[in-house]
């Protein structure tokens, strides 16, 4: 989808479609941008349909060729009072859909000026583009019928502006545009069929990543006997029931002007059977997205070079597969990380922590970064108290959970608190190991993974982001297709961006 910013009248753009936003009680002063003769036309739209401008309030009227583009949409905004940007990028998603409905190719987007009074006009043209590209992404790379043939993507969105605000929009749609086609990127490889996104497939992705980067990323790739000679027992536990080989992916960038090293890892388990601890059916059918962490930390490292953050960064995949066989890991096994640390194994269905114990505790004993985040489609537990739109946040350091938090406001996608209780490490203790793999009873299931995971990152600072809820939607919103989302991309993006 292409970005065009133009200086003049709305009224002369020459678009399929004109988009306008109102405010909830403000319709008229919201389109005094336009002309007189068109107004009289909108408002006879605008009583019919009795519209109001709140935030799903939408209308489709023709220009009858009162203006340059063939039709009208006027999208509310709600209370001027209650805006923010997740309900900017909420409202112009809904928009794109409505657009796409419409069948329009070529549209125009009238920017309101009060957007930069409460948010500035750099974010927000950020925030048009990214929720633009979002909302229109669609995976039909398998679809065969009509479907896909008479697919009309939109090709060009004219965003009507003030000259003021040239500069600062040009580096609003740039960043954007980064941010956007790296979450899409990472929503294709979720979405991709398990058969294809092995763990061979994740390393090949990394290397194309650092290829097409001109130098400014680098990546290398461990297989099972180094793997095996850096003492990573416990992914290698997970990994032996599969007949595909394990893979440890390593991806880094560096600018010069680095103000902290960051270790970003992300859970790659490309399907999850649940090994011996078998899933049923129906917990199985959409297992291919146990690899969304890897997914994203992929997703990242697609962008840095365009992004160039100031920040040392280094990506951690433990990319493998969790089958059953006789091969296959057990309950009551015991496994040694990284660090020494032991993990009686209990449920072989709690695998990704397993793994994500060697990426921790190597990071930290390799790497010695200032901090270690982690994204993982951790725990059901986790998406049972938050839901589907929400991920869960535990960490060590206030300052990096602050940050995070703001970053995740500003890019819009939702996180939320929950606490590493001290009281709660008596779950996971083992009566013949260190550590055990689940806690003990049915209860608080996400913080006792959160602390099991903290036993590898001795003191550093470090911030557990479990998106087993947003990592994949089980049906369409207005930003996200159903199916894979690209979760924590756009956060970890802006986090970067923020140092």
């Amino acid at each position: 989808m292409k970005f065009t910013l133009k200086v003049t009248k709305p009224e002369l753009l020459n678009t399929d479609i004109l988009c306008l936003f109102v405010w909830e009680n403000e319709i008229k002063r919201s389109l005094l941008p336009l002309p007189k003769n068109i107004l009289t036309h909108i408002e006879e739209g605008i009583n019919a349909e009795d519209f109001k401008g709140s935030k799903n309030d939408f209308i489709v009227l023709s220009s009858k060729g009162l203006i340059s583009s063939y039709k009208l949409i006027l999208a509310g905004l709600g209370k001027k009072s209650d805006f923010n940007l997740g309900i900017l990028m909420e409202q112009i998603a809904k928009t794109i859909r409505k657009v796409r409905e419409n069948k329009g190719v070529k549209i125009g987007l009238v920017f309101v000026s009060d957007w930069s009074d409460i948010m500035g006009t750099q974010r927000t043209a950020q925030a048009i583009v990214e929720a633009s590209n979002l909302a229109a992404y669609q995976f039909m790379k398998y679809k065969s019928g009509e479907e896909s043939k008479n697919l009309r993507p939109i090709e060009e969105v004219i965003i009507n502006i003030h000259p003021a605000g040239l500069a600062a929009a040009e580096q609003g749609i740039y960043l954007g545009r980064i941010m956007s086609r790296a979450t899409n990127y990472s929503r294709d490889l979720v979405n991709e069929p398990p058969r294809l996104t092995t763990p061979a497939f994740l390393a090949d992705e990394a290397l194309k990543i650092a290829k097409n980067s001109s130098g400014t990323i680098k990546a290398a790739v461990l297989e099972e006997d180094e793997i095996e000679k850096a003492g990573m027992e416990a992914f290698l536990g997970v990994s032996r029931g599969s007949d595909e080989l394990p893979k440890f992916i390593i991806l880094r960038y560096k600018n010069p002007h680095a103000k902290k090293k960051i270790v970003v890892a992300g859970k790659g388990i490309t399907f999850d059977t649940g090994g011996l601890s078998l899933k049923s059916p129906e917990h199985m059918e959409t297992m291919k997205l146990d690899m969304a962490g890897a997914a994203s930390v992929l997703g990242i490292f697609s962008a840095l070079a365009e992004l160039k953050p100031s920040v040392e960064a280094v990506g951690m995949i433990a990319a493998c597969e969790n089958m059953p066989s006789g091969k296959a890991l057990k309950p009551g096994d015991i496994l040694r990380a990284v660090n020494g640390k032991t993990i009686e194994v209990l449920n072989t269905d709690a695998e990704g922590r397993l793994t994500l114990a060697d990426v921790l505790s190597y990071a930290v004993k390799k790497e010695k970064p200032d901090e270690i985040i982690d994204l993982a489609t951790l725990t059901g537990a986790c998406m049972i108290a938050l839901g589907q739109d929400i991920a869960g946040i535990f960490g060590n350091n206030e300052n990096l959970l602050t940050q995070l938090e703001k970053s995740a406001k500003e890019s819009g996608e939702k996180i939320w608190r929950l606490p590493l209780e001290k009281g709660y490490k008596d779950l996971i203790k083992s009566h013949i190991a260190d550590v055990k793999n689940i806690g003990t009873g049915k209860y608080a299931g996400a913080i006792t993974a959160a602390l099991f995971l903290e036993e590898f990152i001795n003191k550093t600072s470090w911030a557990h982001l479990d998106i087993a809820g947003p990592a994949y939607m089980e049906k369409d919103t207005p930003i996200n297709p159903k199916g894979g989302a690209g979760f924590g991309v756009r956060l970890i993006l802006h986090y970067f961006n923020s140092i």
